[in-house]
Order: structure tokens, then sequence, then C-alpha cells
């Protein structure tokens, strides 16, 4: 490489670490928007919320069909659609997000929306500047990859937001967890552009480890979903009881999605990219087969990858399971995240193998 070549990838690298500082300053604005839609957002629906779930009990299977004249022709008016989850769950509608239904603090969680985007498209700037600096895929390392696992995660948020997807109830959680990544990230994974060895030369760099970021990311959105269940469904079940949560619990839960929504969100995004992390596995033996000579060495990352797979694959076998529905598939969900979690910090950091490219 030519001190012209150097001095420009040395420049890129700075411009990189740069747009990734700034990403962080304006999620930490996002952050504080979100907050602002959480304690501006009304909090004046815990009667109708209480009153969904405690009617529930006693509410009929389907809400009746209302019929009236209109001239000289009967005019069904469309029922009322709740979710379910399953025969003998709570039918329960869902909240009204955050902002409560309210103007204040929907332009506060349209704020936050408008901030996530533009960081979002920072931090993508700044992955693409380390790739340039590199010159090659900008996920070598475990700083590079947090990077890139922190800008998928967010991005797709965003889709679904454009989507018309009810997920905003998400934002503050995701936009916490991208402020947590991105810290560790540039605190104690940094690492300085640099090559590659030699092993990981290969175009399966790209398809491989690309698909286990994807895979990740919505994984993660997957699990924050579960988690929220398992709280929504507490409240729901306490006040259903005739109990009466907590002033701070009742604030939280009663803008969040229907713990059946929750539930069939969760599901719907694991099962969807359940085959993408077979694919990621299966691309990463055979490029172990080119880089190593053997497709499969029980390498500690191997290893980790697969108990993900089979713990995934319990959480979708257990949801069509009619006994394992609800709490119990959802605590399989979180282990199964748990050990993805695991196989990226818990592997990478403190167990050696042929894996072991974390740069720190």
């Amino acid at each position: 490489m030519t001190p012209l070549a150097a001095e420009v990838n040395e420049n890129l690298a700075q411009i990189s670490n740069y747009l990734v500082y700034s990403s962080m300053a304006v999620y930490t604005f996002a952050f504080l928007a979100h907050i602002a839609e959480w304690i501006f957002g009304s909090r004046s629906k815990v009667g109708r919320t209480a009153a969904a779930l405690t009617g529930a009990k006693t509410a009929a299977a389907a809400p009746a069909v209302q019929v009236h004249g209109k001239g000289g022709t009967a005019v069904l008016d469309k029922p009322k659609v709740v979710t379910r989850s399953a025969a003998g769950t709570r039918d329960v509608p869902d909240g009204p997000g955050a902002a409560g239904g309210t103007e204040n603090g929907d332009l506060y969680g349209r704020i936050a929306v408008s901030l996530t985007a533009l960081a979002f498209l920072i931090e993508a700037a700044g992955v693409v500047a380390r790739a340039m600096s590199v010159q090659r895929a900008p996920w070598g390392n475990m700083y590079e990859f947090s990077l890139t696992f922190s800008t998928v995660a967010v991005g797709a948020y965003l889709i679904l937001l454009a989507l018309k997807k009810n997920v905003r109830w998400m934002g503050l959680i995701l936009v916490t967890t991208v402020l947590l990544d991105l810290g560790i990230a540039t605190t104690w994974l940094y690492t300085a552009s640099d090559q590659l060895v030699p092993a990981l030369h290969s175009y399966w760099l790209w398809i491989h480890v690309s698909t286990a970021i994807i895979c990740g990311a919505v994984f993660y959105i997957g699990a924050t979903g579960t988690l929220l269940y398992l709280f929504r469904d507490s409240y729901e079940a306490k006040l259903a009881g005739g109990g009466t949560p907590g002033r701070f619990a009742t604030s939280v839960m009663e803008r969040l999605p229907s713990a059946a929504t929750l539930d069939k969100f969760s599901y719907r995004i694991n099962a969807a990219f359940f085959p993408l992390w077979t694919f990621t596995i299966i691309a990463g033996a055979i490029w172990a087969g080119d880089a190593w000579g053997r497709y499969w060495g029980w390498d500690p990352k191997e290893v980790w990858s697969f108990v993900t797979w089979v713990a995934y694959a319990c959480y979708l076998h257990a949801r069509a399971t009619a006994g394992w529905k609800g709490r119990k598939a959802a605590y399989l969900a979180l282990f199964a995240f748990a050990c993805w979690i695991w196989n990226y910090y818990g592997v990478n950091i403190l167990l050696n193998g042929k894996h072991s490219y974390a740069g720190v």
C-alpha cells in the first residue's frame, strides 16, 4: 500500500469514528424524546383498560354484529376486533402506545422517531466509512460487528414503522440498548482499522457474517417483544384477578399492546428468521470446509451456534404444542436469545477457538 493510500484509509477511519460518536449523540437526544413521550403521554386510560380486562371474563367469545336498516338495505356494522393468542386466553384490546393517544405525547414520539432515523443514517455512514477504510466487509472484529449489529437493528425497527406496524412502543428500549451497544463497542471493543487474518479472506465473509448480523438484530427485536409480553401478561392476569397494580406499572403496561399481540409479534419475528439462522450455520460450515478443510470441528463458536439453533427450534416447536404456549414458550425464546448473546460476547472474549477474531 502506498503512503497516500494509507493516509486516505486512516482519514476514512477517523471519519468513521467521528460519525459513530455523532450518531451516539443523536441517539441520546432520541432517548430523551422517547422519555418525554412516555412522560407526557396520557395516563387516563386505566379505567378503560381495566374494564376491558375484567369484562373479558364475561364477554361473549365473539363480538356481536349490529344490524340496522339504511333505507331498504340491511347494513352490517363491522365488529370491533380484539387480539387472540389461543383458545381460553384473555381477549384484550391493545393499548394506545407510549404517546397515550394524546397529541402532546405523539409529538414527542414523532420527534423521537425522526431523531432515531437521523442517528441511523449517521451510523450507517460510519459503517460505510469503516468499510472503505479497511477495503473489506466492515465486520471483521467485534467492534465492527457491534456497529453493524446496532445499525441493522435500528434499520429493522424503522422498516417495521414504515410498514405501518405498531412497534413505536419499542423505541425507548431499542435506543437504550443501541447506546449501550455502541458504548461498549467504542470503550472496550474498539480495534484500529486493519486487514483480516488469511482464513477470513473469502466472499463467505460477506454471506455468512452478514446473515448472522441480520438474524441477531431481528432476534433482538423478537426478544424485546417476548420480554414485554411477560410483563404485560402478568399485568393483565393481576387485573383480571381483581388485583391493583402499582401506579408506575399501570402507567407503562396500559399503553403497550396486549399480551396476545406481543406474543404473536415475537413468534412471527422468530419464526420468519429462523430459516435464515439455519442458512447462517450451513454457510459457516461450507466456509469452514474451504478455510480449514473440515465442515464441522466442534469449535466453541460452532457449538454455541448450534445450541442457539436448537433453542429456537425448541421454542418454535413449543409454540405449536398446546401445553407450551404462552409463558413457557416465552422463557424458551429468551433462553435462545441469551444463547445468541453468549455466543457473541462470551465465546468471543472468554473462549479460545478458530473463531477467535474478537480483536480485543
